[in-house]
């Protein structure tokens, strides 16, 4: 590792994990080009944090509220299980009423966030292999760049949609949660899945970039827990290289930050196309790459 590759990458990671450009079919295509083979799953962490840190600096008010409310939501959930298991031998228990488990907007959030982590979650642990497989090369990061492209059409041509917190349905929390998955692909974006699908069901613009966000952390905090696990199982050394995990963090989080807050604005003036026809240029090299190569 080196000073210039954790800028480099620290960079590149920090713009393409929340602008909708794919920050896995970046970082593929420049490992590809550049050779950058002694990047380990070390380095990937401190990265993942860095992005985190940016989400959480954007939205710590909704993220500590959501928080507080998977805790008493927890709370209900046992009480209504020991209350269910009250009722089969206790006949005054039948007159007791079960706590409410939807009946706020945040105890909804935090549901809506919890089913659409499921299919990326189901992905991690089933594919993680063939995903693997399929980011070593520009082909596929080509292919779905260009996707990815196309999504970004749609999420603009779609007319203002006007649901929110109180209104989105589940059922569009389990489409949110599919597209995210798709996106475990290098080269389909993350954000740009996600808040494209999200306002094709019909989510306001606000919402459809909060929701892509937050639901950032669980995905990022269980790449994270994973590749520790890897990290453990294998040899692993640090040393010198920390300084310049800690740079590429750093820098990943400043510009994730500066790219969240840019993306409010272009989310709200319909400014997907721009980066739809980047996606369309940088696919197209990467297959003219492929095949030339």
């Amino acid at each position: 590792m080196t000073l210039a590759k954790a800028i480099i990458l620290g960079i590149v990671q920090g713009i393409t994990e929340f602008l909708p450009v794919s920050s896995s079919g970046h970082l593929a295509i420049l490992k590809y080009i550049f050779g950058i083979k002694d990047v380990g799953i070390e380095f990937d962490i401190f990265l993942h944090l860095g992005t985190l840190i940016a989400v959480v600096l954007v939205y710590y008010k909704d993220i500590w509220r959501l928080i507080k409310t998977a805790v008493k939501l927890i709370g209900c959930v046992v009480s209504n299980l020991v209350l269910a298991i009250r009722r089969l031998f206790d006949e005054e228990a039948k007159f007791t009423e079960y706590k409410k488990v939807t009946d706020t907007p945040y105890k909804r959030f935090v549901w809506m966030i919890l089913i659409s982590s499921i299919p990326v979650a189901l992905v991690g642990f089933f594919l993680e292999d063939y995903i693997e497989l399929v980011s070593t090369g520009l082909l596929i990061p080509g292919i779905c760049l260009l996707i990815t492209g196309v999504l970004l059409l749609l999420g603009d041509a779609f007319p203002d949609g006007s649901l929110d917190m109180k209104t989105t349905k589940f059922r569009h929390s389990i489409i949110i949660g599919i597209a995210q998955a798709f996106a475990a692909l290098p080269g389909i974006s993350r954000s740009g899945a996600t808040i494209s699908t999200g306002m094709m069901c019909g989510l306001n613009k606000e919402f459809a970039v909060k929701y892509s966000f937050i639901l950032s952390v669980p995905a990022i905090l269980g790449a994270v827990l994973k590749s520790c696990v890897d990290m453990l199982q294998g040899e692993f050394v640090i040393g010198s290289n920390l300084k310049y995990y800690l740079i590429g963090a750093v820098i990943a989080a400043v510009i994730g930050y500066i790219a969240i807050r840019t993306l409010l604005v272009i989310v709200r003036h319909k400014g997907f196309k721009y980066f739809s026809i980047y996606c369309f240029v940088i696919g197209v090299l990467a297959i003219a790459g492929f095949i030339a190569l």
